[in-house]
């Protein structure tokens, strides 16, 4: 038989979508420790994770967490800086922070070799960092450069004014990073952070090959780990929404511009039907936003549209880096795009395209072990288990034009959105 190379393969997919929940133990510290097994796979991956407290601090002292991750490494009560970079370096092994506005913690991969002796070393980052203050003066110098430089790219100066414009100024998801906040970070803050507010109510999510014995012998050691029951939740304050935000730069010679708004959570029965719109908007390199701006206008390299959470709070937006002067264009055509999308019919063969894009990209995302676990974590914290995907892939299969077109009534018909400029 002649293969045909001139004809892409046929697109199917699969009746059976089974995944398996992993296992879930209760170490004697009293922290959840959920496991994937990796078979055959001889690395080992250990993510440590506890309720963050960034959000509940006072606003001039908001990177206090992400500078005690940070400094973790820098030295402990057994071992210098050099000493643990070479001795992680060594055992081919690697040790990151972990840090949203509603986790923190730390991450180790390392081989089932070395697991061993890595884990002590490991688990000495979370009861014996000693914070140097010369390290710490390094670190400032550093972020308080990145700030600067952050500032001059108009993108991430969109970014950062579109989550102030959506939060208000004085809330702590919409706070900008200043040098301020940088000189506000003491050894004294960063030591007082980590024993009295850091390891609050642990999760342990571990993906390895282990056998008979060698899981008990892990959750014995990581039994250890310091995990403090958060005693009460503190209250954010109430969001500040501002719908225009305009930053000129006489010598920019392109525009960035984020337009949203508030959104809904993966436990939304709309949630489904909202991913669809946004991908068929802009979601993808095939979406409308692309083809209008990018392929006919070329006013763009690219625009996207996206969903996105901090902490408990949704938003979409869509984000596009725009020829400063066809930037008020741009803006027109993103709201034309929106109003056809939610009031003219939807073409069967746009409808297939997308929803076979949003099938293999889900099912991509399945592809390792520790693919699993990434999936999982990510609807775990939203209170939600495999089943999330379950139901998914069944309304991708299924979903009709007319359930998109309501739910894009429903959120975007008529509604105000933030415009943010930069440039």
């Amino acid at each position: 038989m002649t293969l045909d190379r001139s004809k892409a393969p046929d697109f199917r997919v699969p009746e059976d979508f089974e995944l398996f929940p992993p296992t879930e133990l209760l170490l004697k510290n009293g922290a959840k420790l959920f496991f994937i097994p990796t078979p055959d796979l001889a690395a080992v991956k250990i993510e440590v994770l506890g309720k963050g407290n960034r959000a509940f601090l006072p606003l001039v002292e908001t990177l206090v967490p992400s500078f005690t991750l940070q400094m973790l490494q820098e030295g402990t009560t057994s071992k210098t800086s050099e000493e643990i970079a070479n001795f992680f370096d060594f055992h081919a092994s690697e040790v990151s922070p972990l840090l949203t506005y509603s986790h923190e913690g730390l991450s180790l991969l390392t081989t089932k070799k070395h697991l061993e002796e890595v884990i002590p070393v490991f688990l000495s980052l979370f009861t014996d960092s000693i914070f140097p203050q010369e390290y710490l003066e390094k670190k400032q110098s550093q972020r308080k450069l990145s700030i600067r430089l952050e500032k001059e790219k108009t993108a991430s100066k969109a970014s950062q004014l579109f989550r102030k414009a959506l939060f208000g100024p004085g809330h702590p998801y919409g706070l900008e990073s200043e040098e301020k906040h940088v000189d506000s970070v003491t050894k004294e803050k960063l030591k007082s952070y980590y024993s009295e507010m850091l390891w609050q109510d642990l999760e342990v999510f571990v993906s390895g090959d282990f056998e008979g014995n060698e899981l008990e012998n892990m959750c014995e050691s990581l039994g250890v780990l310091p995990n403090r029951t958060r005693v009460e939740e503190s209250e954010l304050p109430a969001t500040d929404t501002i719908y225009q935000v305009i930053e000129s730069r006489e010598n920019a010679v392109q525009s960035s511009i984020r337009i949203g708004n508030w959104s809904i959570s993966k436990t939304d029965p709309d949630f489904f039907a909202l991913s669809v719109f946004n991908t068929i908007l802009g979601g993808y390199f095939g979406s409308r936003l692309i083809k209008n701006i990018r392929e006919d206008k070329g006013h763009t390299y690219g625009i996207s549209s996206s969903l996105a959470e901090i902490g408990d709070s949704n938003y979409w937006v869509i984000g596009a880096d725009v020829q400063k002067a066809f930037s008020q264009e741009v803006i027109a055509e993103i709201y034309h795009e929106i109003e056809k999308l939610v009031s003219e019919p939807i073409d069967e063969d746009e409808l297939e395209v997308v929803r076979n894009y949003m099938i293999g990209q889900m099912l991509s995302r399945f592809s390792s072990s520790y693919d699993l676990m990434d999936r999982f974590r990510s609807v775990h914290h939203s209170g939600l288990d495999f089943n999330f995907y379950t139901k998914k892939l069944a309304f991708l299969k299924s979903f009709s034009a007319e359930e998109v077109t309501r739910v894009g009534e429903k959120y975007f018909k008529e509604r105000p959105l933030i415009e943010v400029v930069v440039g």
